[in-house]
């Protein structure tokens, strides 16, 4: 028999199995750019991801990523997520799970006529045993992205297909579209719609939305945010946060 702590439970495991994919994409947005880290410089990121529905938060408090320009047009990505969810009236959880790895490669260039394009295949390695947070599968993320600037406007987007193997999951697509403007040499302001189908046989696919950008404290350290909600399916909000140091 369900009671309402087991039903608030259930509610958060599909909350998780729902939204753990697509949070770690390009900062601060869900949708990435394929556009990579030049050739021996360092992008440093502490950042925190959330998401709130139905009395439940779910998210990374903090985590950590790290890109390396490894040769030119070719980036090397790691990301650890330290994750949390939170169920209104009942004691946090924390822990560890997953280990992103990933490697980007810009193999068309921009010119006048032609958007930058590039490949970004990711994958989540299951590194310690957690059950709260983990299914124990590794999880691959195949996407295709491009890139157009002119003068102060940016817009960049794409999708992928997510191998996404364990029980009652589904492998799943995603979808997104950026643009954004630069405002000054400070600030950046821009906005995304994205869509993914369903990833486990009892969801619904989702489309929604982020608003955000970047504050330029210098030419090195910068704080990205955004903030968005869903426009189909189930009623959640979403938020990014983070530092980015770049050398």
């Amino acid at each position: 028999m369900f009671t309402p702590y087991t039903s608030r439970k259930v509610l958060l495991i599909v909350l998780l199995l729902f939204c753990s994919n697509w949070n770690f994409a390009g900062p601060p947005f869900n949708t990435d750019d394929p556009q990579t880290v030049d050739y021996k410089h360092w992008e440093f990121y502490v950042a925190s991801t959330n998401t709130y529905q139905s009395k439940t938060w779910t998210g990374t408090s903090p985590h950590f990523e790290v890109n390396y320009g490894l040769i030119p047009n070719v980036q090397i990505h790691l990301l650890l997520p330290i994750n949390y969810n939170y169920v209104r009236n009942e004691r946090p959880d924390f822990g560890y799970a997953y280990t992103e790895f990933g490697v980007k490669y810009r193999f068309i260039q921009e010119t006048t006529g032609m958007p930058q394009i590039g490949i970004f295949p990711i994958i989540e390695i299951p590194t310690i045993k957690n059950n709260q947070f983990s299914n124990g599968k590794a999880q691959i993320f195949i996407p295709l992205w491009a890139q157009k600037t002119w003068g102060k406007l940016t817009t960049y987007g794409g999708g992928g297909y997510w191998i996404n193997p364990g029980i009652n999951n589904k492998d799943w697509i995603f979808y997104g579209w950026e643009i954004q403007y630069d405002i000054s040499p400070v600030l950046t302001l821009g906005g995304e719609l994205y869509y993914h189908s369903a990833n486990t046989i009892d969801s619904e696919s989702v489309i929604g939305f982020n608003l955000g950008g970047y504050i330029n404290f210098t030419e090195k350290f910068h704080l990205l945010y955004s903030i968005g909600h869903s426009l189909k399916s189930d009623s959640f909000i979403s938020s990014y946060v983070g530092l980015l140091w770049t050398i």
